[in-house]
């Protein structure tokens, strides 16, 4: 649709109207950032027109000049027609109060760790300003070795990616936050370029879907990149590198937290002597386990 084709859309409450009914229509899907078309739409719109995106009411009934309309429109148009989620056609996602770009070489940032990092790991870690070397595995855009170096001051990071496509998204965010000199980005598979680095904590959201989930994901998980999201027929073949080696890069007092999605059962099924202790977080106690070295398998 065109300006032309659209001379009783003025106002943004109009248009937020049209998207809504849009999206609805198309029969979109969810899970990036927005939980349903209206705040998408909202969103989108606010975002577009650069106004501030935790206000809109204000300007709903504020009329739109020609070429704003045309970018809206075409806004609305590209996440209804391709279904190309929010973040890539905006470069934007946030996590918490934290903004990151972000474009299609990247998985866009969801993570349940985000929240965890908010209180410090509490109360698993208890003296915060002891943490002086950590390691973000499988970083993507780069934005949890961000929140964790804002959680955890006196830290050194790594920030590790398999993808050097996603290590020139991460460095742009790093750049962005100043944190040049602090978090280092290494292109690596899992551990493997990280011979004799040992940490005090380490994390992980690790590509966790399972073979028969690759195949139902909806449209907009297509425009991700493939290999940051599925993890072979269980879901698991990360996971079970990252416990298998995870020891040997821990300090002494060490701590290891993975994201694992809905794979707990399974987890569980597979290594039923490991310890694992889950994180309550906003979803429930599902999705993130925490070891500490000691727990972890030792194969040296």
């Amino acid at each position: 649709m065109t300006t032309q084709d659209s001379p009783q859309l003025l106002t943004i409450r109009d248009f937020l109207r049209f998207a809504v009914s849009r999206f609805n229509q198309a029969g979109l899907h969810f899970g990036h950032g927005s939980s349903n078309a209206y705040d998408e739409a909202a969103y989108l719109i606010l975002k577009t027109l650069h106004l501030p995106l935790d206000q809109l009411e204000p300007f709903l009934d504020a009329r739109l000049i020609d070429s704003e309309r045309g970018q809206v429109l075409d806004i609305i148009d590209r996440r209804a027609k391709d279904k190309i989620p929010a973040a890539y056609l905006t470069h934007e996602a946030w996590l918490g109060d934290y903004s990151f770009y972000v474009d299609e070489r990247v998985i866009i940032p969801r993570s349940f760790i985000a929240e965890l990092l908010q209180t410090q790991l509490a109360p698993w870690i208890t003296e915060p300003d002891y943490i002086t070397t950590a390691l973000d595995l499988c970083t993507g855009s780069g934005c949890l070795a961000i929140l964790m170096a804002h959680a955890f001051e006196n830290a050194q990071m790594d920030a590790v990616d398999i993808s050097a496509q996603a290590l020139a998204v991460a460095h742009k965010n790093v750049q962005d936050y100043g944190l040049k000199e602090r978090i280092d980005l290494i292109e690596s598979d899992l551990f493997s370029a990280l011979q004799g680095k040992h940490y005090d904590l380490i994390i992980s959201n690790p590509p966790y879907v399972n073979a028969e989930s690759m195949e139902r994901l909806p449209q907009e998980y297509q425009h991700e990149p493939q290999n940051a999201l599925a993890s072979g027929a269980d879901g698991l073949d990360a996971t079970r590198q990252i416990l298998q080696q995870a020891a040997r890069h821990l300090t002494d007092d060490g701590i290891l937290v993975v994201e694992i999605g809905h794979n707990r059962a399974a987890l569980e099924r597979a290594y039923p002597k490991l310890p694992f202790t889950w994180l309550e977080t906003s979803a429930g106690d599902e999705f993130v386990f925490l070891l500490q070295r000691e727990q972890l398998p030792h194969d040296e």
